[in-house]
């Protein structure tokens, strides 16, 4: 089911990571995928309170959580740009969405 929110529908999704060689575009076309598969399940399950979206955010940013491996293998790391621009996209999908969540609840159990 692609994403049908007119807000998201074209968002640039991590640009900046794009736009740094430093990270391998096939892995931040990974994330960009975790972050569209974010947003079907959004749409899909219509989360209607914060812990109901908080579940969804927390199993995407465990998805991220396991391509940090991969990243290093390629001579890469989600590190502190690709940290910013994860985070903000996780913040633009939710206020896109009507939630009002601090972005760190929303990547709690990030390790990067």
């Amino acid at each position: 089911m692609p994403i049908t929110n007119p807000q998201l529908l074209n968002h640039p999704f991590l640009q900046e990571m794009y736009l740094d060689a430093y990270f391998p575009d096939f892995l931040v076309d990974k994330c960009k995928q975790i972050f569209v598969r974010l947003c079907e399940a959004i749409e899909a399950q219509k989360p209607s309170d914060n812990a109901s979206l908080l579940r969804l955010t927390h199993a995407a940013t465990e998805e991220f959580n396991a391509l940090a491996e991969e990243f290093d293998e390629n001579g890469s790391e989600l590190e502190t740009a690709a940290r910013e621009a994860i985070a903000a996209d996780f913040e633009t999908i939710a206020k896109a969405y009507g939630f009002d969540i601090d972005t760190e609840e929303l990547i709690s159990p990030r390790d990067w």
